[in-house]
């Protein structure tokens, strides 16, 4: 009876042991493809364009990872500097964009939406970059911060592309009447401003476009958004509102300063004429002033067409 009790605890112990050796070569062979597969997800991270990073706030600044693509947008060496001084992205980042920078790193940011900064490259320009990060608490406190980073330099160009197009002519480069409209209903609604208008009429597009055809029309009109555009200023719109039609919106000026700025436009206009091998080009100019804005800019405006028919007019009668 002790031989056969002895056989079949041989026996159990030889069973339990090939049981373990196959629970350890399962355990094993799961263990290995864990591995083999957080491998092919570094390998990935590591290679994206993208740039994923994680940054540890507490106990002390530490950046836990910093993916190599970011020396593609901003430069060799970025992620040893990183490493070596965790402080280093607040001197990259763009000034007007250092207060994202700090409440991402407070906690105060919503971190629900993404996150639209400019980060300076070693050749010294600013790039365009939108984030998704997430923020990781460890007992109420935030304690590190994760994301992922894309470059977005074409996409804010193409936004800004829209943009230009919403608020300019594409002929003269001015901006538009809808720009012009939206800038004088600021003034006359919100903002109490010393303001004058100077219209400025093309005279005889028709007769050019019938004459000479609609590209040397479109050449007078190109030429006086040239010399009107270098009367853009801080105190300045000037548009194009219609077919041959241009308007400059000034504020902050004396009316001294506006009738100086209708003849240097003329004298500009004389220069042009000199060295144009085209048809010479002639408009007619009128103004109006204000010392106040608010609920004066339609009749302002009516009053600086009609000073400008009045001498487009007298011009005729010669």
């Amino acid at each position: 009876m002790v031989e056969y009790f002895l056989i079949g605890c041989i026996v159990g112990v030889i069973i339990a042991s090939i049981y373990h050796k196959r629970i350890s070569l399962k355990s094993y062979r799961k263990t290995q493809n864990i591995k083999r597969n957080q491998k092919r997800i570094f390998n990935l991270i590591e290679k994206s364009k993208d740039i994923v990073y994680c940054f540890q706030i507490l106990p002390e600044f530490k950046f836990i990872y910093l993916s190599p693509s970011i020396e593609k947008f901003l430069g060799e060496g970025l992620v040893k500097e990183c490493y070596e001084n965790p402080n280093n992205p607040f001197k990259l980042i763009h000034p007007d964009d250092l207060n994202i920078l700090y409440d991402k790193i407070y906690g105060t940011l919503d971190f629900e939406k993404p996150i639209i900064q400019r980060w300076r490259n070693t050749e010294g320009k600013y790039l365009w970059f939108e984030e998704h990060a997430t923020p990781i608490y460890s007992k109420g406190k935030l304690v590190a911060v994760q994301g992922i980073i894309r470059n977005i330099d074409e996409k804010i160009k193409y936004q800004l592309g829209l943009e230009y197009r919403v608020t300019h002519d594409m002929l003269t480069g001015l901006y538009n009447k809808d720009f012009f409209e939206r800038a004088c209903n600021k003034y006359d609604v919100e903002i109490d401003s010393k303001v004058a208008i100077i219209m400025c009429d093309l005279d005889n597009l028709k007769t050019t476009n019938d004459v000479y055809g609609h590209m040397e029309g479109d050449n007078l009109i190109k030429g006086v958004g040239t010399i009107l555009n270098k009367f853009s200023s801080t105190n300045s719109i000037v548009s194009r509102i219609g077919g041959d039609e241009f308007c400059i919106l000034l504020t902050d000026l004396n009316e001294s300063c506006v009738k100086k700025i209708v003849e240097d436009i003329d004298r500009n206009i004389h220069k042009f004429n000199e060295v144009n091998l085209g048809v010479d080009i002639n408009i007619s100019i009128g103004y109006s002033f204000s010392q106040k804005s608010l609920g004066h800019m339609d009749s302002l405006f009516k009053k600086a067409d009609s000073n400008m028919y009045t001498i487009k007019n007298n011009k005729k009668a010669i």
